[in-house]
């Protein structure tokens, strides 16, 4: 369990052991005393939920979790980063081909950082499939697993579902995690045709909303 998730587990069992302590009030009917520990309790539970469905922390791959609560915005568009160049960072499929990210400048590249243990990420996957082929020749989608497992764990996956438009690149050596300070998964980012970031996206986003589309329409066709 990471730090953040003790932390937060530590702070309910506290709110928890308040409201037993307290117990009802002297001139108050029991339900009335508690009803604003017990708000505070159920935001709480609300906000944590909130972010379990939302983003995966890396911090845990082989649980298969649902996610990490964290405290970078998830499920939005961010352009605190715009301008930061594409990495140069190798990505391999499981038949040992090799593309150097950083060649990818002529055009605008959707880079989208998955794992298979990740259920907001395989949520994910199928709608960026379809924006792909909507995008066509416009927008390179790339899909780079981040699996320790590799092509173990990333060829059944892409075989069981059958995309028609997304590869399985992966980085096994997670250096793509590192070069983005492991950002929770998924992690998708916009580049535009000279390679500098537009903006991204953290956590579960819907690639199927006229939202979307529209902030892609930004870059292709330029």
């Amino acid at each position: 369990m990471s730090s953040r998730h003790s932390a937060l587990s530590k702070g309910i069992e506290a709110l928890i052991s308040r409201i037993i302590a307290l117990g009802p009030s002297a001139n108050l009917p029991p339900h009335i005393a508690l009803e604003p520990l017990l708000s505070r309790l159920s935001l709480t539970l609300i906000v944590t939920l909130g972010l379990a469905v939302s983003a995966c922390d890396r911090s845990a791959p082989d649980e298969a979790q649902e996610s990490g609560a964290s405290q970078i915005k998830t499920g939005e568009i961010d352009r605190t980063y715009a301008d930061s160049l594409m990495p140069a960072i190798n990505v391999s499929d499981p038949d040992g081909r090799q593309i150097n990210l950083g060649s990818l400048q002529g055009t605008p590249v959707l880079l989208n950082l998955w794992a298979t243990w990740c259920a907001p990420c395989k949520k994910e996957m199928p709608l960026l499939d379809a924006l792909a082929g909507d995008f066509d020749d416009q927008l390179h989608v790339i899909t780079v697993s981040q699996d320790a497992g590799g092509a173990e764990k990333v060829a059944p996956y892409f075989a069981a579902n059958e995309f028609a438009y997304l590869e399985p690149w992966m980085d096994p050596q997670n250096e793509l995690g590192l070069h983005f300070d492991n950002t929770p998964l998924p992690t998708t980012i916009l580049y535009d045709a000279q390679g500098l970031e537009v903006w991204r996206v953290v956590g579960d986003y819907d690639w199927s909303s006229d939202e979307a589309r529209a902030a892609i329409a930004e870059v292709v066709g330029e």
